[in-house]
């Protein structure tokens, strides 16, 4: 009996002491992980009796007020007031320096939760962080409970990216704006929206009105994979676009929570839509069709032809109009060169021009169209495959065929957005066991690969890393065709990217992500998001 008492009494002081400890770092369910944080054993009540506060140094910190409001009641039911004597306080500082462009601070003490940073970007991205600390707290009837806690962070990369692709399979606004919440709560900040394709143009031209009246829609789509032979289609013609005033709606979405919208209009390749409804445009001349297959096509915009930068120095002022961000992506990947080889305009281009080969051709094509961006006031973004030729004097360089292109560019003093196919294709398979996921393009690319990407390559110049921008998991949609698969290929893996791209290299630890995700799984479950169990 004796014996039993001790045991029951040391079981009693473990309990206690496990009580008064602190939680560690995983426990707190941080995804990124924060660069610095610091927890007290003390504990904050936050229920309803909090109010939201901010300065007025900038106009942006009533929405980001409205926005934590709003968060704090439909996610906890906390509906806080202006006035409190507990106060979560949202505070710009403009003129500190040790915030950085998006950095944060975040504390919790007795009677205040302290947000400073010295950008509106900052506040987000610290209101992101004490959503996450409330989802792990410790909560009965009205109150969570927190520890008290101090936190110190900031971006590894500029670049924090996701994208989408509409081409192959067209998403309403809908669906665009949620994804560009997941790429918010994710504290990234760049959304590439693949607008064109050989399947289908999604994007309203007011010049050219057989644009979205042809090029937005085709005859059937594939069923099967492309490796399936015969291959096989539905017979349903498919297709659909945006309007520049539901483009101009995604924008004003995004930029409320600071992320930019990066518009890619593919050229000189990837084509076919376009050149079913201009076919003068081409080097044949047509006719053409909207590809209803998936692949490299060999119809691409003429080279030769005067006509075609008239065409496109149109089409992209009416997308610089709608874009206002600094940058428009201009694909420039996969480029069949056999029409230019066998053309005669192309070839009197490539001789009046001093060109060697095609390969300079396409370098030709794209230097024009970059002096067309710079005079809108862009900057030209390309898939790796610009540098063939000679790259472009402004161009950034989105390295896709691995890092290689990536290396070669930032060694020549280019800045670079790393996504390689071996760990930034989201439209991949999840398991090496095919038979139990749907159906994907091909490949492998588990959620721990994704988290072991480092976009700086260690056999790049010491003096040239500054030039990697960040990177950038993308999603191509040929067998993507419901945003429940888009979601399902997104996430986990998007949370990997992003703690990739935020957090410093020193502190990722795999282990550590695989707990805190714990956390973030609770997170979609509450938005009813159809994310791929882990294994």
């Amino acid at each position: 009996m004796k014996k039993l008492i001790n045991i029951l009494a040391q079981t009693t002081l473990l309990w206690m002491i496990g009580c008064d400890s602190k939680p560690t770092t995983d426990d707190l369910g941080l995804v990124p992980l924060p660069s610095s944080i610091s927890i007290a054993k003390r504990q904050t009540l936050i229920n309803s009796q909090w109010a939201v506060t901010q300065n007025d140094r900038h106009k942006d910190l009533n929405s980001l007020k409205k926005i934590l409001s709003e968060n704090l009641y439909s996610d906890y039911g906390l509906l806080v007031s202006d006035f409190s004597s507990k106060t979560i306080n949202l505070n710009v500082i403009e003129d500190n320096n040790s915030y950085g462009e998006e950095g944060y601070h975040l504390s919790v003490s007795d009677q205040t939760v302290q947000i400073n940073a010295g950008t509106p970007n900052g506040i987000f991205y610290g209101i992101q962080t004490f959503r996450q600390l409330l989802d792990s707290g410790k909560k009965s009837n009205q109150d969570i409970q927190i520890n008290q806690i101090e936190i110190k962070d900031n971006p590894r990369f500029k670049w924090r990216g996701m994208h989408l692709d509409v081409g192959r399979h067209f998403f309403d606004i809908g669906f665009v704006k949620r994804y560009i919440d997941y790429i918010a709560m994710h504290k990234m900040n760049i959304f590439h929206w693949h607008l064109t394709e050989d399947q289908g143009w999604r994007v309203e031209i007011d010049a050219y009105p057989k644009l979205t009246n042809i090029s937005a829609f085709r005859d059937e789509s594939l069923i099967g994979h492309y490796s399936d032979k015969p291959h096989q289609y539905d017979g349903k013609r498919y297709g659909g676009y945006y309007t520049k005033e539901e483009m101009r709606e995604v924008v004003a979405y995004a930029q409320k929570r600071y992320v930019t919208v990066i518009p890619e209009i593919e050229m000189p390749g990837h084509t076919s839509a376009v050149l079913a409804a201009y076919p003068e445009l081409s080097c044949t001349g047509g006719p053409h069709s909207v590809a209803k297959l998936w692949g490299v096509h060999k119809e691409v915009f003429c080279a030769g032809k005067e006509s075609t930068f008239e065409f496109l120095e149109t089409v992209l002022t009416e997308v610089a109009e709608i874009f206002p961000g600094p940058y428009i992506h201009i694909g420039g990947d996969e480029c069949p060169k056999e029409n230019w080889k066998e053309h005669d305009l192309d070839q009197q281009r490539l001789a009046a021009e001093g060109l060697h080969d095609e390969h300079e051709l396409q370098s030709y094509f794209i230097k024009r169209i970059e002096g067309i961006l710079n005079g809108l006031g862009k900057r030209l973004i390309g898939w790796d495959e610009i540098l063939e030729g000679g790259l472009a004097p402004g161009a950034i360089v989105q390295s896709w065929r691995g890092m290689d292109g990536g290396i070669a560019a930032a060694n020549a003093g280019h800045e670079v957005i790393m996504s390689p196919t071996s760990h930034a294709y989201f439209d991949y398979y999840q398991s090496e066991d095919k038979k139990n996921e749907p159906l994907a393009i091909g490949g492998f690319l588990s959620l721990e690969k994704v988290y072991g990407f480092e976009p700086v390559p260690y056999n790049i110049d010491p003096d040239k890393q500054k030039y990697i921008l960040g990177g950038q998991g993308n999603v191509w949609t040929e067998y993507i065709s419901t945003p429940e698969k888009v979601e399902y290929m997104a996430m986990p893996r998007m949370s990997a990217m992003a703690e990739v791209l935020w957090s410093s290299k020193k502190n990722r630890n795999y282990d550590s992500f695989t707990h805190r995700m714990n956390w973030q799984y609770k997170r979609l479950d509450r938005m009813k998001v159809n994310y791929r169990k882990p294994d």
